[in-house]
């Protein structure tokens, strides 16, 4: 029993802030989710190319891209799955509208039919 107060006391005192206030969360990240198929393979790969490397500037990184999907319940995805990581929503915005981006997104108009979503997710 004496165990348990003292490993309860450590985690409250972890869960807490100096002031005695909750320790703040951390700020949610964003996730830019895309739907892609394909119809142009060899220009497609310019863009892949040129995309990444444009992401990484705005702090994004790739968690997902194009593996296997299985459809659970719902109408299935159109086409791959490309999942990218920000740091923060208006990271994700501001790689989404970026001229550089914008101009690299008219390889993926040429060379794709695609749907993005730009998701906030909060942290737990």
């Amino acid at each position: 029993m004496k165990y348990l107060i003292v490993f309860t006391a450590v985690i409250a005192t972890l869960s807490t802030s100096v002031s005695g206030a909750p320790a703040p969360r951390p700020a949610p990240k964003a996730y830019v989710i895309v739907e892609i198929t394909v119809t142009d393979p060899v220009v497609y790969e310019d863009y892949k190319a040129a995309i990444a490397p444009l992401a990484a500037k705005f702090g994004g990184k790739y968690l997902v891209r194009a593996g296997r999907t299985e459809t659970i319940e719902g109408e299935p995805p159109t086409g791959r799955v490309v999942v990218f990581e920000f740091p923060s929503f208006n990271q994700a915005m501001d790689f989404e509208h970026a001229p550089k981006t914008l101009e690299v997104s008219k390889l993926r108009h040429r060379s794709a039919k695609s749907r993005i979503y730009v998701v906030e997710g909060v942290q737990r």
